[in-house]
């Protein structure tokens, strides 16, 4: 009562309308708001980008909406013939603010660790510096936790935390070395790194482990930059190449639902998240904001554990909406 007396029940309808307003965004408070009156993607123009895994999904769609705004790139992934696309669409998507030698093509394995070094030379050989390191390769998983082949563990931690960690720290000590401390280290993770979701223990582990590791240079390192990126399903064809349960086997399936958030918005919100340098962030249509809120608050989650069942959470997984029938 001393509480409505002293705030009226004004605040708590304010409250209540800022709440639901919040868990109907596409991504969480901070981001959205720097989207509408942050700073603008066009003051990284003229920056060095190095993103991996650029040849298609999250890391292309990023790749195009920096270049919108002039900022020079370093396009890494396996397949040459997808880069060189990406880099043609770039140029023309830079409406004349990129030249060809604006856009680097540079083919990498990322899990060749002991070629981290030689690419990064690269990079440097042709632009001078870089500012902005985007670890964005990887793949997801689809397996049931008790079937998981622990090779299959050992494999995708080796993509999508080891080779992220070794190839962020050979750009990290040119930072502290060479830069004046100063420089960019983004990742992009998932919202399975923040909460705990159904058929992807292994990438649900990796996420939670790369996240722990980014988290920790922020401390240990403050002078340089940390964004941590978490989209939840996005409309891509990361099923082609994803996981299973068993070693050297992959899902290879397209997605059958596109009740996801589109890759162009998930790279324009990627792009906003590194001009504002927001260090932690996350994206999903509804539910995926509500859940991650409730994940990182132990009390909601105890509380709603009780009124989501399992396939329910796999919907939200799958990027199905709820009113799919089974």
């Amino acid at each position: 009562m001393a509480f409505l007396e002293i705030f009226g029940g004004g605040f708590l309808l304010y409250y209540f309308v800022y709440v639901l307003f919040w868990i109907f965004l596409d991504c969480n408070f901070a981001l959205w708001f720097k989207s509408h009156f942050g700073v603008s993607i066009s003051t990284l123009r003229g920056q060095v980008v190095w993103i991996t895994g650029a040849s298609s999904g999250i890391g292309r769609a990023l790749a195009l909406n920096l270049a919108k705004h002039g900022v020079k790139l370093v396009l890494s992934a396996r397949r040459l013939n997808l880069l060189e696309e990406v880099k043609k669409d770039c140029l023309l998507d830079s409406c004349g603010l990129l030249s060809t030698k604006d856009v680097l093509v540079l083919p990498m394995d990322i899990l060749k660790l002991e070629e981290h070094e030689k690419h990064f030379k690269k990079v440097l050989d042709h632009f001078g510096r870089l500012d902005i390191l985007v670890n964005n390769a990887g793949r997801s998983q689809r397996a049931n936790w008790e079937e998981i082949h622990t090779q299959v563990d050992r494999d995708l931690f080796e993509l999508d935390v080891f080779s992220v960690l070794h190839l962020s720290r050979v750009v990290v000590r040119y930072f502290l070395e060479q830069n004046g401390g100063r420089g960019h280290v983004a990742i992009t993770s998932s919202v399975a790194g923040l909460a705990y979701v159904p058929s992807s223990a292994t990438y649900c582990a990796a996420k939670h482990a790369v996240n722990a590791y980014f988290g920790c240079l922020v401390v240990e390192q403050p002078s340089i930059n940390v964004t941590v990126f978490n989209p939840g399903p996005v409309a891509t064809e990361f099923l082609l190449e994803a996981f299973t349960d068993k070693p050297d086997e992959k899902v290879g399936k397209s997605i059958e639902n596109h009740y996801r958030l589109t890759a162009e918005r998930c790279g324009f919100l990627f792009a906003v998240a590194l001009a504002n340098k927001i260090e932690l962030c996350w994206c999903g249509r509804f539910p995926v904001n509500m859940l991650v809120y409730i994940f990182r608050h132990s009390l909601l989650l105890n509380a709603v554990r009780y009124l989501l069942n399992k396939k329910t959470l796999q919907k939200i997984r799958e990027g199905k909406s709820l009113q799919t029938q089974d």
